[in-house]
């Protein structure tokens, strides 16, 4: 049977979004049948037709006004149309974002008009009354989102589609022969959308990038960058600038900082890092204090404002950390060398110097430009190994170099004072109203082809801890300094929680006898964490963990410094960072500009900086969630024969969501699939209920799986159901 070709080209159903946009475009102007057919250039009776029903549907709707017998006018522009974004959902309607309403404004598939995902649009908005859900009609697309999009090609002889994986994408893209480029069938591409003629059923495209064959790993990770738009290679002329740059160590420049070359300091970092954004120094005072220094890359030394290397750095914003690979936000001669504070080599530095005491008070701080040398290179096993055992001498199994190793007591006795002090600055932190995350991290043992040979779970233990505090510490006084100086700065903050979500919240973790306290934010913080502590290790505790985070506002940059709930610090900013966070290096160059004396900066121009960097870093943490993902379904793809024991993490009317116990790996069980009974979804119980045997698969139950289907392209999961665990 022979595939049907389809055709780009069709027939208009309606015209009413383009007569929308026509008024609103001369407000004050009446417009015939006639001129409006002449404005979308038609000129067939079937059409013309078709435009006075539409304008006689549209003022009877009260959508516009037929100002005299045949002539039509928009209505008041303030009172009914509105600029704001799209939010699509997956059944090919859409939610309209606008600050002037309290609800989202639904906009059906009829209404789109050829607004995609996120794109910022002008809305009319009717259905207004009191207990009736507002509606709109996009009637004018003002900026799209994005253009480039990734997908499989389907060629025919003379044009070929581009159709793609994501749900919220509900066109495919045309593609004349022309702009094929060496694309071949079934292959996956990165197109740019450069068109969406008047009458055409697909917006118009060209191919810029073949990616390779679907299902392949490096096509599929390169997919997954291309479709956020973060690159996966640094332009030749960056790199060539990168290249050139003088990364020796300068006695010159060592005047002009605090020496602390001989002062106790080490790195304490995951065991795979290649790059060292943070050391630690250490020194006991003769006054019984501790001086205590927060080393950090000064990439603002080599990263000049204005050059073409500073320019990719900012577009960039943020590291990519992909599950097999990291794309850096500076190219490797200053991230893995220059820059990362390697063992027992001299490096430029910008520092926050503490004096505390030994109840962790901070007695006196200094800021400013140093020179440190890097005595001991710890990962956080090791660093753990210390704590726990207090020995010197670092065992084979979990030393990072491959043999046993004996440690000085100097960094012995310096590691575990540094520990001691963490744990009260922690502790210190809770009784604020912090909340604590430990959300458990799935990471995949790799082979040498980047194949997923096993999963593990990496938990944050003391020696996490130990770093954790003292970059909070940093990045907090920092901020606390410039704060209360009332000058322009790049903050980062969190909002306190959305209550609708804590509320959808309650509703889900009731059934697992938990309760939330809302009578004040502190009692919701406290509440929170000693959920976070009865959950730990039970069955359901990563859901919970899910559920309590989605419920929080999300961080961002911002230079109106409203505080971090989440920490419970009224200043904060990042400083610890400026190797993977460009906001980092911002915060560098504006703490010395002001310790130099500098006058405020324009907080305008900061505040744009703020939000290119806190959209950048949402594209980079859907990236890195999605290759998690891709990771997942392809570990599975080779457990399909295995029976596993998976909690039900989710319930919707079309199936149920499993999460295996032992990978976290998560897939679909579809309602059909469960054959001991006729299922119904029960929206109140938020569970799925047999028709026969009033049998229940609610959240929490754990059932037994198997694989059906794992689609690396779509990157989901399909299991069959198999029994309840007994």
């Amino acid at each position: 049977m022979s595939k049907k070709i389809r055709k780009p080209i069709k027939n208009e159903k309606d015209f009413s979004g383009k007569i929308l946009k026509i008024l609103s475009k001369s407000p004050n102007k009446a417009f015939n049948y006639k001129q409006i057919a002449a404005k979308l250039e038609l000129d067939d009776t079937k059409s013309r037709n078709q435009i006075i029903k539409d304008l006689k549907i549209m003022a009877g709707s009260k959508k516009i006004i037929e100002s005299e017998p045949g002539k039509y006018l928009v209505k008041a522009e303030s009172q009914d149309y509105y600029e704001g974004t799209i939010d699509m959902t997956s059944r090919k309607t859409a939610y309209f974002i606008c600050e002037d309403f309290a609800e989202d404004v639904f906009i059906p598939t009829n209404n789109l008009n050829r607004a995609l995902d996120k794109d910022k649009v002008k809305v009319y908005v009717y259905n207004r009354r009191k207990g009736k859900r507002p509606e709109g009609e996009v009637i004018e697309v003002v900026e799209r989102n994005k253009t480039e999009f990734v997908g499989v090609i389907d060629i025919q002889p003379n044009f070929a589609f581009v159709s793609t994986a994501n749900p919220k994408m509900y066109t495919d893209i045309f593609i004349p022969k022309d702009k094929m480029g060496e694309a071949e069938n079934g292959d996956v591409v990165l197109v740019n959308i450069e068109d969406w003629p008047k009458r055409a059923d697909s917006p118009f495209g060209s191919v810029i990038k073949v990616l390779g064959k679907p299902g392949e790993h490096n096509t599929e990770i390169h997919a997954i960058l291309a479709e956020y738009g973060l690159p996966s290679d640094f332009p030749v002329e960056v790199e060539v600038y990168a290249q050139k740059i003088d990364t020796s160590i300068q006695q010159s420049e060592i005047a002009k900082r605090r020496d602390m070359r001989d002062t106790l300091t080490f790195t304490i970092d995951p065991k795979d890092a290649k790059d060292f954004d943070d050391a630690l120094s250490f020194k006991k005072l003769e006054n019984g204090n501790y001086e205590i220094g927060v080393h950090i890359a000064d990439v603002s030394y080599y990263l000049e404002e204005g050059t073409i290397l500073d320019d990719e750095a900012y577009q960039r914003a943020t590291s990519v950390y992909l599950v097999d690979r990291v794309v850096p936000m500076l190219p490797e001669v200053l991230s893995n060398f220059a820059c990362s504070l390697r063992p027992h080599e001299e490096k430029y530095t910008f520092s926050a110097v503490f004096e505390v005491s030994p109840t962790a008070q901070v007695i006196n701080q200094w800021f400013g430009r140093t020179v440190i040398y890097s005595d001991q290179r710890f990962a956080y096993e090791e660093a753990q190994y210390i704590i726990e055992t207090k020995d010197n001498t670092i065992p084979l199994e979990t030393s990072i170099t491959g043999e046993s190793y004996v440690v000085s007591d100097e960094i012995v006795e310096a590691t575990l004072k540094l520990d001691e002090l963490a744990k009260i600055l922690r502790k210190k932190r809770m009784q604020n109203g912090a909340i604590s995350f430990d959300k458990v991290e799935v990471k995949f043992n790799l082979d040498a082809e980047g194949e997923p040979e096993g999963v593990y779970f990496k938990v944050s233990k003391d020696a996490n801890h130990l770093i954790e505090e003292f970059m909070l510490l940093a990045n907090r006084k920092v901020a606390e300094y410039i704060g209360k100086q009332k000058k322009t700065f790049v903050y980062r903050i969190h909002d306190e929680p959305n209550e609708d979500k804590l509320i959808a919240m309650q509703q889900v973790i009731s059934k697992f006898g938990y309760k939330i306290d809302f009578r004040n934010k502190g009692d919701i913080s406290k509440s929170l964490n000693a959920l976070m502590e009865e959950v730990n290790g039970k069955k359901e505790q990563n859901l919970i963990d899910t559920l309590a985070i989605r419920s929080m506002s999300k961080a961002k940059y911002s230079t109106d410094n409203i505080g971090h709930y989440g920490l419970a610090f009224d200043y904060y900013s990042h400083f610890t960072s400026p190797i993977r966070r460009y906001p980092d290096v911002m915060v560098h160059r504006l703490l010395q500009y002001y310790l130099d004396g500098g006058a405020s900066v324009d907080e305008e121009t900061y505040e744009t900086k703020c939000l290119h960097c806190s959209n950048m870093e949402s594209l980079a943490t859907n990236a890195e969630r999605d290759s998690i993902k891709y990771m997942q379904v392809k570990y599975m793809q080779d457990h399909q024969d295995e029976e596993f024991l998976g909690v039900i993490s989710g319930v919707t009317e079309w199936g149920i969501y499993v999460e295996i116990v032992s990978n976290k790996c998560e897939g679909m069980v579809r309602i059909r699939e469960i054959k001991d009974d006729y299922y119904t979804f029960d929206e109140k119980q938020y569970a799925l209920v047999g028709a026969t045997s009033d049998s229940i698969l609610q959240l929490g139950d754990e059932i037994y799986v198997k694989v059906k289907n794992a689609d690396l392209v779509k990157k989901q999961l399909d299991f069959h159901f198999l029994r309840r665990a007994e």
